[in-house]
């Protein structure tokens, strides 16, 4: 029974969610106006926002005008019910798995706005982040997300300048030298195209440090690379905006998986390492 429920809880959010990942990046308010087709602007009915089965039941149309919906609506409801559901049935029901879940949602509405547009807003980071450091059940555990958070936060910073230099020096060879003077030559800044990653990236990390500690979070971050990494060779000779990979992502599933499978993982570093 509380899977269904978590489930269904789960994909009513993820509906609302949709909305997020829709008008956030536009600019536009999430709550006004009422949801609407795209197409032609008609005000949806209630019975057209039912998770999942008003648009099964619309065969991925409109009812107004008949234009397609994009898959992307139910497929949203669904991860999100699924991700409600399994991280309530790992943890006790509670307002910190709540929150725990609620981070993950974030997470989730991040990744798909990075895959579209290349950039996450700051305002949805931030609650990620408060989300993952508030969500606790003493207080003592709210110092040490809090103090997880910002080592993984500051790990991402220095791991972004020191492989943003390296692709800058591997690629200065090549740009003809002025008549500047040496260390102004040297101190040029680093075109934006150079950043080995972006600051979302490093607000993703302080996220998974908040929800999961140091150890578990590095082992995604790991984890993270390996799933990028067929991504990277794909985009190997393209344009140079096709080298800025959403990498959001990526961490966030990873996130998810270690974050679901902490018990063996921490095991194994444990035999691992002793």
């Amino acid at each position: 029974m509380l899977a269904l429920v978590t489930f269904i809880f789960g994909a009513v959010i993820g509906s609302f969610l949709n909305v997020v990942i829709y008008r956030l990046p536009r600019g536009e308010s999430v709550a006004f106006p009422a949801s609407h087709c795209q197409s032609c602007h008609t005000p949806l009915k209630p019975w057209h926002n039912i998770p999942v089965l008003s648009w099964l039941f619309l065969r991925g149309k409109c009812a107004f005008c008949g234009e397609k919906i994009s898959i992307q609506y139910p497929l949203i409801e669904i991860l999100s019910g699924l991700l409600f559901m399994s991280i309530f049935l790992k943890n006790d029901l509670s307002l910190a798995t709540f929150g725990i879940a609620a981070a993950f949602l974030t997470l989730l509405t991040l990744s798909m706005i990075d895959f579209y547009y290349k950039a996450v807003p700051d305002s949805l980071n931030l609650l990620a982040l408060t989300l993952a450091v508030f969500s606790v059940n003493d207080v003592q555990m709210l110092g040490i997300n809090f103090v997880n958070a910002l080592l993984l936060a500051g790990g991402f910073t220095l791991l972004r300048f020191y492989l943003s230099y390296y692709l800058y020096a591997r690629t200065k060879a090549f740009v003809k030298p002025t008549k500047k003077a040496a260390w102004v030559r040297n101190y040029n800044p680093m075109p934006l195209y150079f950043e080995a990653m972006g600051e979302g990236d490093i607000m993703v990390a302080a996220t998974m440090g908040a929800l999961m500690g140091v150890q578990l979070s590095l082992v995604a971050v790991f984890l993270s690379a390996l799933i990028a990494l067929p991504a990277i060779l794909l985009t190997q000779g393209r344009d140079a905006d096709s080298h800025r990979l959403p990498f959001v992502p990526f961490l966030a599933l990873a996130a998810y998986i270690v974050y679901m499978l902490d018990a063996p993982v921490l095991a194994y570093l444990k035999g691992l390492y002793g």
